[in-house]
C-alpha cells in the first residue's frame, strides 16, 4: 500500500495515470464517499447514516480507496477491534477536482442545487465558484490557453481503464447521481476518450475513431450522445456537403477546468515509468501548465485549509 504522502509507481507499460484517475474518479459511488469524507464522515457508519450505500458496495469502495491510498485504515477501538477511515494528503488533494465538478454541474444543471453541498471560502466569508488560473503566472487559463502533447507513457491503449467500459454502460444500476452529468462525460472509457480528442482538436469522424481507438458504431453513438447533452455541435464541413464536424460548445469548453484538475492530481500522485502521460504547457507564459483555482469572490488563491464545504440539505434545513 503507498504511503500517506508518497507517490506511486505504476507498472512499466500499464495503466498510466490518467487511466489510474479515471478508475477512481470516474466512479460515482467513490466521488459520494469522498465528498462525505470532506464533510466529516470517517467511520463506517458515518457514510451508511449519510445515504442509500449498501454494505457491499461502500465496503468494496473504501477498500479500493485506501489500497490506492486515498485513504488510511486506522484503529480508534481494541475491543472489538474497529477501524476508521482518515483522508490522506493523496485523498484531501482530491477537493480540486471536485469543486470543479460541483461548480460545472450547478452552471450547466438545474436541479444540482439539491444535490451538491455548498462551498465558502473562509478568508472572505462568500460562497464561490472556483476560477481556474496557471499556477506558475496566475494568468486566467482555459482549453484555448493550454497547449497539451503526449508524453512517454501516453499510447492510447494505456490511457483509459478496461473496467470503465463495463461499469457505467446504463443508468439501471442505483447511483447517487450527484454529479449525472459529469458522468456522462467521464463515467464510461469511451465517453472520456471522446471528450479528450474533443479538447485536444479533433472535429471530424475520422479523427475522432483514429484518437480514440474505438469501433465506428462506438464513435457514432458517442458523438450522438454528446451532442444530445449539448456539450458538441454537429456544424456542415465547409469542403464537403455530406460531411459534418463536431465543435466543443461552451458547456463542452467549461469543462476544462475538470479535465485540468483531474490529469494534474493523477500525475501528481501516480507515476508511469516512462514518464507523464501528458505533458501540458501554458501558452501565455511558456511554463508547465499545473492548475491553480482563485475565489471568484476576492481572487485569493483557494486552497484545502481556506475552503469549507457545506452540505447542501443542512445548510437549506
Amino acid at each position: 500500500m503507498p504511503g500517506p504522502t508518497t507517490f506511486t509507481t505504476l507498472e512499466p507499460g500499464g495503466d498510466n495515470a490518467l487511466a489510474v484517475t479515471l478508475g477512481i474518479l470516474g466512479d460515482e459511488w467513490n466521488l459520494w464517499i469522498l465528498r462525505s469524507a470532506l464533510l466529516g464522515a470517517r467511520r463506517y457508519g458515518d457514510w451508511i447514516a449519510r445515504g442509500p450505500i449498501s454494505h457491499a458496495v461502500l465496503t468494496a469502495r473504501l477498500g479500493r480507496l485506501t489500497e490506492a491510498g486515498l485513504f488510511e485504515k486506522v484503529v480508534y477501538q481494541q475491543q472489538p477491534v474497529r477501524h476508521e477511515y482518515v483522508l490522506t494528503a493523496r485523498g484531501r488533494s482530491v477537493w480540486t477536482v471536485l469543486v470543479s465538478m460541483w461548480a460545472w454541474e450547478q452552471h450547466w444543471s438545474a436541479d444540482a442545487g439539491a444535490r451538491l453541498p455548498r462551498r465558502r471560502h473562509t478568508a472572505c466569508g462568500q460562497l464561490f465558484v472556483p476560477r481556474l488560473v496557471c499556477a506558475a503566472c496566475g494568468a486566467p487559463a482555459d482549453a484555448h490557453d493550454v497547449s497539451v502533447r503526449t508524453g512517454p507513457s501516453g499510447d492510447r491503449s494505456r490511457c483509459v481503464p478496461a473496467a470503465a467500459g463495463r461499469r457505467r454502460s446504463g443508468r439501471a444500476a442505483r447511483t447517487p447521481d450527484i454529479v449525472p452529468h459529469t458522468m456522462e462525460l467521464v463515467g464510461n472509457r469511451w465517453s472520456a476518450a471522446l471528450l479528450g480528442s474533443a479538447h485536444r482538436g479533433a472535429t471530424r469522424f475520422g479523427e475522432f475513431a483514429e484518437q480514440m481507438g474505438a469501433p465506428p458504431a462506438v464513435v457514432i453513438d458517442r458523438l450522438r450522445r454528446f451532442t444530445e447533452l449539448d456539450v458538441l455541435a454537429p456544424r456542415p464541413h465547409p469542403g464537403r456537403a455530406d460531411w459534418v464536424t463536431y465543435h466543443l460548445t461552451d458547456k463542452g469548453l467549461a469543462f476544462f477546468p475538470v479535465i485540468a484538475c483531474m490529469i494534474a492530481w493523477g500525475q501528481r500522485w501516480f507515476h508511469a515509468p516512462e514518464g507523464p502521460a501528458l505533458e501540458t504547457v501554458h501558452v501565455g507564459c511558456g511554463a508547465p501548465f499545473l492548475p491553480g483555482l482563485v475565489c471568484d469572490r476576492c481572487d485569493a488563491t483557494l486552497n484545502a485549509a481556506t475552503i469549507a464545504i457545506e452540505d447542501a440539505t443542512v445548510a437549506n434545513g
